[in-house]
């Protein structure tokens, strides 16, 4: 294929702007599905991406079109993660594109997502090509959100293309303008071979399939090659392109999009963000790759304890086709063995939770959410701890530190006032406000991460009706004056149920879990006593009355 005829680009939008649904169309008016094998949102395979209606995997895909001057162009759509929870996965799969589709609701307008994709977008030199979404809703306000495209981010509002994804009304006119503004890639096919993974997935017959944007030189079937970043060379089984499904072709070359299969059996291997290069040569591998850091904790526990085994090839299973999953065994004097594992942040927990005990059938017990901890000691070494349970004795801890986040919230102006106040609740640190147009406000805060990951961007969709939307981004470590809460339930310690809270918290969040347990455990024979309590005081005591005669 001549470069000059390949356009690579992707969609960015805030979540439920009609991402996916705008994917289905292109592929429909390309002809790279017929209508009988087409389904609603082809793109989001797993079941979990359509009931949320959010896409948690990348995937690819290749369109062939002729334009309106008769000349074929070959269309390299990579459709991309929408949570902020993902954030590193789009970057990756940005850097793999020359332009990129920004979708706006043309009811809800520009929202954090959007911006946060944006800035993303900006960052790779990416060509923006603006449109405006859903216009056949009867509430639309196509040309307001385009006047609102052109304040917030500079593009101008006369470029902005109105479409209906639902319909397909002005998809014909965006396919022509991706045509017309993207630019072709550049990248030469004679230099040595250089490919950005920008996503992988587990296939039990070819091991680890590497998405693939080829940015220099070409791979033919047969070529050993060497991923930069694990140090592992291979021989791929097979190369091929998506067209939704995977289709083998002879030879990849310099800005095509396709994948390699690997044959790989963990995913360790291949990372998102590597370099794939030919094995022996001496080329500098492609800028930005990152190690994925989890940034949530919590503890898994099979309910019943003989399911641990099945827990246990569960996790295996999902961490082949999730790379950022971190797991390891740990055991609680209450829950017996399980697992402590690691996320990119609360949806990303939910959505492990929820494929464990969907696709596998297991009932799994959570402990509360927690964070990475940095505890100097008094001998000057440091821990990193990501579990309560884990915290040394407070009499050699000399310092405590947490994460914070740069948090930023756009929301309606009637909402600031009850916004702020949940926020500096929770220990937020104002940082500044800005008045993005008459009705809309952009607030910044510091906040530790904490506090955010217990029920905080519930708490903001409450207080704003569903209007506000976050998004944010580690900030760094900050000493804190930080304790750990106990439970004693008759008057012995359970170590499940442990927290590390700031110390003016300490009191109010020991007291909410002690009133929360005394309404669930049942009465026994005798008095049970619930106390909770920083290191011997004990801070707060409910007890369960014993059963009488009857």
């Amino acid at each position: 294929m001549n470069q000059s005829h390949i356009r690579n680009f992707c969609i960015i939008a805030h979540i439920d702007h009609g991402k996916s649904t705008l994917a289905d169309r292109l592929l429909q008016a390309t002809g790279t599905l017929t209508d009988r094998e087409m389904q609603a949102q082809v793109l989001d395979s797993m079941d979990l991406e359509r009931e949320k209606g959010v896409t948690i995997k990348a995937s690819a895909v290749r369109m062939d079109y002729t334009a309106q001057d008769g000349e074929f162009y070959e269309l390299n759509l990579i459709d991309t993660p929408g949570h902020v929870d993902f954030t590193y996965e789009v970057s990756r799969a940005l850097a793999a594109c020359e332009g990129a589709v920004l979708v706006v609701d043309a009811t809800q307008g520009v929202e954090a997502q959007t911006l946060a994709n944006l800035y993303l977008a900006l960052e790779s030199d990416l060509e923006i090509l603006p449109i405006v979404n859903k216009i056949d809703l009867p509430s639309a306000r196509p040309d307001d959100v385009a006047q609102e495209i052109e304040d917030l981010i500079g593009l101008d509002a006369a470029d902005v293309l109105p479409v209906s994804a639902k319909t397909g009304a002005g998809v014909d006119d965006l396919l022509e303008a991706i045509v017309q503004r993207i630019e072709p890639p550049a990248g030469n096919p004679e230099q040595p071979l250089r490919a950005l993974i920008f996503d992988s997935h587990y296939d039990s017959y070819k091991g680890v399939i590497a998405y693939v944007r080829v940015i220099d030189g070409r791979i033919k079937k047969g070529d050993a090659i060497h991923f930069f970043a694990t140090d592992r060379s291979i021989e791929p089984l097979e190369l091929g392109v998506f067209k939704p499904g995977m289709k083998p072709v002879k030879q990849l070359s310099a800005g095509e999009v396709g994948y390699v299969a690997t044959g790989l059996k963990t995913i360790r291997d291949v990372r998102v963000g590597d370099t794939i290069l030919l094995a022996g040569a001496e080329s500098d591998p492609l800028a930005g790759y990152v190690p994925v850091k989890p940034m949530v904790f919590a503890g898994f526990y099979p309910t019943e304890a003989e399911d641990y085994t099945l827990l246990k090839d569960a996790l295996e299973k999902l961490q082949l086709n999730d790379a950022s999953l971190v797991y390891q065994p740990e055991t609680s004097q209450a829950l017996g063995f399980g697992f402590r594992c690691g996320f990119l942040g609360l949806f990303h927990m939910e959505i492990i939770q929820e494929r464990l005990e969907r696709e596998y059938n297991l009932n799994i017990l959570a402990t509360a959410p927690s964070v990475q901890y940095r505890v100097v000691k008094t001998n000057g070494e440091e821990l990193i701890i990501s579990s309560p349970a884990q915290l040394p004795d407070p009499g050699v801890i000399q310092s405590i530190a947490e994460p914070w986040m740069r948090i930023s919230i756009y929301t309606p102006a009637e909402y600031i006032g009850p916004i702020m106040e949940i926020t500096t609740k929770r220990r937020g640190e104002y940082l500044h406000m800005e008045y993005l147009d008459a009705t809309r406000v952009l607030l910044e805060y510091n906040l530790p991460l904490s506090e955010m990951v217990i029920d905080y961007y519930d708490q903001l969709k409450s207080v704003s009706r569903g209007y506000a939307s976050l998004d944010y981004h580690f900030h760094e470590y900050r000493e804190g004056d930080l304790v750990k809460v106990d439970i004693l339930l008759n008057k012995e310690k359970v170590d499940a149920l442990s927290i590390i809270v700031h110390r003016d918290q300490s009191f109010y969040r020991g007291q909410k879990l002690v009133s929360r347990l005394k309404k669930h455990i049942p009465r026994q024979m005798f008095e049970v006593p619930i106390q909770a309590a920083v290191g011997s005081k004990v801070i707060s005591r409910a007890n369960v009355k014993a059963l009488r005669k009857d």
